[in-house]
């Protein structure tokens, strides 16, 4: 899924691509995706692009005072081309959902697609005059790059709940999914199972600066970067998440995994948990 890092990226892509062009035709190739009627999608022709923003982990683009927004879901995805086939796509199957033309003041042509993968159709398109319009962004907590210290403790203190599941709450602190909760929690030394109201201020200000730390220098390595190649920076810049087997790079035990019925995440017992290995939930059982 697409985080904070990478949306801010592809924000800062699209102020660099898009901002100054006119959006051209709009092919709606998904008509599940759009999530508003009023204004059509089709009141974003002819209009200048002015902006792009992003709001947790959605992702705007400003066409003159009309915002374009879109939430990626966990396998979505903006691709920038240049060259577009000039023929509308024909709906189907396929990842394609949406597709944004532009004609820019040097004469090309651009577009990018915002794609889908799997079946499993979550891609949400808005089209509003402001962002908060959007229920998504009217219910978002702090942004996790922008809040400070002591909200950051006041929230933990009111949280209920496994500090894992506090941290990816939209509502709480936006802008961290699943793969940077893992790198949070292990740059902390904090088990993905600690109870967020009973850490120790120590380590609520040591998980401070970790989430910090780890989404700052990936923001710092993904801005700039194609949008193409903003998935593979992710990866390359994990120490545990989805490296399930393999030695954590702090201590070179072997990274572990939980696993639930869609979804899973990773940790390391010697930094993280005293050496306790976390139970895989598909045998539905955990190792306190």
């Amino acid at each position: 899924m697409p985080e904070l890092p990478e949306v801010e990226a592809l924000a800062q892509f699209l102020r660099e691509h898009a901002v100054g062009a006119v959006v051209g035709r709009i092919d709606v190739v998904a008509l599940s995706a759009i999530k508003t009627f009023d204004p059509p999608v089709t009141a974003l022709s002819g209009r200048d692009v002015t902006g792009a923003g992003r709001w947790g982990k959605f992702l705007g683009m400003d066409c003159g005072g009309l915002w374009l927004i879109t939430h990626l879901s966990r396998a979505g995805w903006l691709r920038w081309t240049d060259n577009p086939s000039a023929n509308p796509p024909k709906p189907g199957r396929g990842p394609l959902a949406l597709r944004v033309h532009f004609f820019t003041p040097e004469g090309a042509t651009p577009a990018f697609d915002l794609t889908e993968a799997g079946t499993k159709k979550r891609l949400a398109v808005y089209i509003v005059q402001d962002p908060a319009q959007v229920p998504g962004i009217a219910r978002l907590g702090p942004d996790a790059l922008a809040i400070t210290a002591d909200r950051f403790a006041e929230l933990l203190a009111a949280a209920p709940g496994r500090i894992k599941n506090v941290l990816v709450d939209q509502t709480v602190i936006a802008g961290i999914g699943n793969a940077y909760s893992d790198e949070i929690l292990h740059t902390a030394k904090i088990s993905p199972f600690a109870p967020a109201k009973t850490l120790p201020a120590a380590k609520v200000g040591d998980l401070y600066e970790a989430l910090r730390t780890v989404l700052l220098d990936a923001v710092d390595r993904s801005v700039g970067q194609a949008a193409a190649r903003l998935k593979g920076e992710k990866r390359s810049g994990m120490r545990v998440h989805a490296r399930t087997g393999l030695p954590c790079p702090v201590c070179a035990d072997t990274v572990r995994e939980v696993a639930f019925t869609d979804r899973s995440f990773q940790y390391c017992p010697t930094c993280q948990t005293g050496g306790k290995i976390l139970a895989d939930r598909r045998m539905s059982r955990l190792l306190k």
